[in-house]
């Protein structure tokens, strides 16, 4: 006997789910539907099927293909137009026409014995047997009544409670001979139920209905779909289930990794090849897809999670569905009932409430409170560019493919022939990403230069002597599975505003240019990188005084690739040098907060014993420095930026200083103390950069342990302003600590709020209105300086839905109640 599959529905029902999946497919157990229903015939000897198709046709023909995965032989009966229950097996009349077959829902979840079900219509010599079952709530199926023969007696599709006059409903599962089919006009749409079996009783005809026995949900709501999972998991129905019970209902499929330290409590299921993190925890009733990452602190409960979705951590999902490819960033919360259609990105720390749907390829900001259904609106990101260039949660945000279009349309910025630098940190991620970079410059006729690892300012100054431009592949720092993909123009410099506008609308409009084969970009490997690198460095920044004054010093490479120029560059100093944790590690890419600190304080009792005049500590990239004085204490990066400050402008005395404007205005004070003057920036680092460069410019800094030396290069150089600290502490005779004395005590503090995207302007308006008469400055954001000097600075992040806030006054305290004051206003205008 064959069997007809009916995969033509639409599930509109279940839409947001069911709008870029056809219902048939949708995963219960992380197998699909019909799987499930094919399983179930072929258990009962049905290897040959039919399945009709109608909606997303082509994805459910790609999927199961031939049955030959399944050892089934599966074909295809595709409906050009919606022809209801019977019209659609009339469409594949020509495959049925020769036996009794029997007809079974692709959507419907079962494992009624299908045997007995055959013998009862061969017993009974029916012309249609119906496959019956009891349910508690039969209003939305349709009502049978049979007698004690089993002969039916009357139907009533979908009743009223006032209709309602049985528990016994059809399931849409049949056993059917050929002679029915006379009963169905082609082409036009029929159903079984209010058109032929009608017919068939009115005229006599053997139809019979069987009771089976057995578990049956009709998967047609979003609440059926999660009873249907949690149903599975508890053994209510017999399916299989891929993977391994390693403890009591907890389900684990092949190449999952689990972390010992993670809590599951089951019944669940995680998928193939899903990574579950320490400190998550999964709780019962919850299905996580294949290759989903939950990341730690993240907590599911009843949640249904399809393939690829990446869970951030401290997210919480309990009773909701989430389709595949989405990803849920640091602590979002989706509540019960919601659905989450594919591909969608729900932003961190954004509350989406129960029962709201959220359609495919939609964007929801960070921080927002969503309690309405979002179906038309999407809001893609603004700007690919945030404050790191390109930055992302590696294979989840920035994967080859982005990388590869990003380069290609970087690559149509500039013209054929030009060349352009890579370069990476250690990293694998950054490797793997590099190699798609450069494939895609090379096949939009760009020549390419890979220094391959090497420190971010040396990937900047190779970028400088005579290329177009640079790509430089990182990991965040601070942020070990994210990468930053960094942009320089030709100067090496980070790419202006209108760069960056320019790159974004050629990769919006993916109009990427190809090249001819001819046309294809070579690929090159300079040469004694580091050697020209320092050699220049020494030529430029003054090192007088440093040979005869005896310093002893401690460098902490942090494992990274500032390691590969220190070698060379302290031995051509002449400086006694201790230098730690010199040699690359792989799994250490960049550094958490705490893991700096900690290396910060080693290397200040380092610094201590030893006797040295001061200490410096890379990061992994070799752009940014922090500071320990020779008493082994930690000079904060803020401080550190006016010692050096205090420094420059002592031993220059004329000149300007650039600084952002969110930095103490106590720089003003050191500055004009020496002779110099600050000239004030946003907070963007290619402005920063901008006014480096500029004739008269002495130094600059941004308060984070970025140091630009003018005379050297216009952009952050760790290695640069070590070696200028060495000639400055040589020459001036003073410690550090002796410095970090003299200069008074800054009191600026910081705030982050979330902010929707769609308030920030009015919230700026707000600001400025709140100002009243006060002075304000709009160098970048708006910033308030009350008539005592107090300050207070205002602005909204470019890549993020987020306002910064900073406060200065003469003492925590006050800045403290400033902050808060302007806080007040900030949120105001965002509710």
């Amino acid at each position: 006997m064959k069997a007809v599959v009916m995969a033509g529905g639409e599930g509109t029902r279940l839409r947001p789910m069911t709008s870029s999946m056809p219902k048939p497919l949708l995963p219960v157990a992380n197998r699909p539907i019909m799987e499930h229903v094919l399983r179930l015939l072929k258990r009962h000897g049905l290897t040959e099927t039919v399945v009709t198709v109608q909606f997303l046709a082509s994805l459910v023909k790609n999927y199961f293909g031939d049955g030959e995965e399944l050892g089934m032989e599966l074909t295809y009966a595709n409906e050009e137009k919606p022809l209801g229950t019977a019209g659609s097996v009339k469409n594949a009349e020509e495959a049925l026409k020769d036996d009794a077959f029997l007809v079974i829902s692709g959507d419907a979840l079962t494992d009624f014995d299908l045997t007995e079900l055959i013998n009862f219509h061969k017993e009974k010599g029916a012309l249609v047997t119906v496959c019956l079952t009891r349910v508690p709530n039969p209003l939305e199926f349709g009502i049978t009544i049979v007698d004690e023969e089993g002969k039916v007696e009357r139907f009533l599709e979908k009743p009223t409670w006032g209709q309602v006059f049985s528990d016994t409903v059809n399931t849409g599962i049949y056993v059917m001979e050929p002679e029915v089919f006379s009963y169905v006009e082609p082409d036009v749409p029929v159903d079984w139920s209010g058109d032929v079996f009608p017919q068939l009783m009115k005229e006599g005809k053997p139809i019979y209905g069987y009771v089976a026995e057995g578990y049956w949900e009709d998967v047609g709501t979003h609440e059926s779909y999660v009873k249907a999972q949690a149903d599975v998991l508890e053994a209510k129905v017999n399916v299989d289930i891929d993977g391994f019970e390693i403890s009591p209902g907890v389900w684990v499929a092949e190449g999952a990794e689990v972390h010992p330290d993670a809590v599951l409590r089951g019944p669940l299921y995680i998928g193939d090849y899903a990574k579950v993190e320490a400190g998550a925890e999964i709780r019962e009733h919850t299905v996580v897809g294949s290759n989903v990452v939950v990341k730690s602190g993240a907590f599911l409960h009843k949640a249904v999670v399809h393939d690829n979705v990446y869970v951030g951590q401290h997210s919480n999902l309990r009773g909701c569905v989430v389709g595949k490819n989405t990803d849920i960033m640091r602590a979002a919360r989706i509540e019960d009932g919601a659905v989450i259609g594919d591909e969608c990105l729900i932003g961190e720390e954004s509350i989406v409430q129960g029962n709201v749907r959220v359609y495919p390829f939609k964007t929801i900001e960070a921080g927002a409170f969503v309690n309405t259904s979002v179906i038309w609106e999407s809001r893609g990101q603004a700007h690919l560019f945030g404050a790191r260039g390109v930055s992302g949660i590696l294979n989840v945000e920035i994967t080859p493919e982005l990388a590869v279009r990003l380069a290609g349309a970087y690559a149509t910025t500039l013209k054929k022939g030009s060349t352009v630098t890579t370069a990476r940190d250690h990293s694998r991620g950054a490797r793997a990403l590099k190699r798609a970079v450069i494939s895609a410059l090379q096949a939009s006729a760009i020549d390419v230069r890979d220094l391959e690892n090497v420190p971010l300012p040396v990937a900047r100054q190779q970028t400088a002597r005579g290329s177009a431009g640079g790509i430089m592949i990182r990991t965040s720092p601070g942020v070990p599975d994210s990468v930053d993909i960094m942009f320089f123009d030709g100067n090496g410099a980070d790419l202006s505003q209108g760069s960056q506008r320019k790159l974004d609308r050629v990769f919006a409009r993916q109009e990427y240019r190809r090249a001819f084969p001819g046309e294809i970009g070579d690929l090159y490997f300079p040469a004694s990188v580091f050697d020209s690198y320092t050699g220049s460095l020494l030529r430029n920044v003054d090192t007088t005084g440093i040979a005869e004054s005896g310093l002893k010093v401690v460098v902490d490479a942090s494992n990274g690739s500032a390691g590969l120029v220190l070698p060379s560059l302290l031995g051509k100093l002449g400086v006694d040098s201790l230098t730690i944790n010199p040699g690359l590690d792989e799994s250490r890419p960049t550094e958490t907060a705490e893991m700096r600190r900690n290396g910060l304080v080693r290397l200040g009792e380092i610094v201590a014993s030893s006797g040295a005049a001061f200490g410096v500590r890379f990061d992994p990239v070799g752009e940014r420095l922090s500071l320990v004085d020779e008493k082994g204490r930690i000079i904060e990066d803020d401080r550190a930026l006016l010692v050096m400050l205090d420094l420059v402008a002592a031993e220059r005395r004329s000149g300007r200083v650039a600084l952002p404007v969110t930095t103490t205005r106590i720089a003003e004070q050191v500055a004009a103390y020496h002779g110099t003057q600050v000239e004030w920036t946003t907070t963007s680092p290619d402005d920063l950069t901008r006014v480096g460069g500029e004739e008269g410019t002495i130094f600059g800094g941004d308060g984070k342990g970025g140091f630009i030396v003018p005379e050297f290069s216009s952009v952050y150089d760790g290695t640069a302003a070590f070696v200028r600290l060495i000639g400055l502490v040589a020459r001036t005779q003073l410690t550090l600590s002796q410095i970090d004395a003299r200069i008074p005590r800054a009191h600026v503090l910081k705030r982050d709020l979330a902010t929707p995207w769609a308030v920030k302007g009015l919230v700026m308006r707000r600001v400025v209105e709140a100002a009243g008469d006060r002075f304000v400055d709009t160098t970048d954001g708006v910033r308030v300086v009350e008539t005592d000097g107090r300050w207070v600075m205002v602005l909204p992040d470019p890549a993020e839905a987020v306002t910064h806030l900073w406060a200065e006054g003469p003492d925590d305290a006050s800045a403290q109640a400033l902050l808060d004051e302007w806080a007040a206003v900030v949120d105001s205008a965002g509710r």
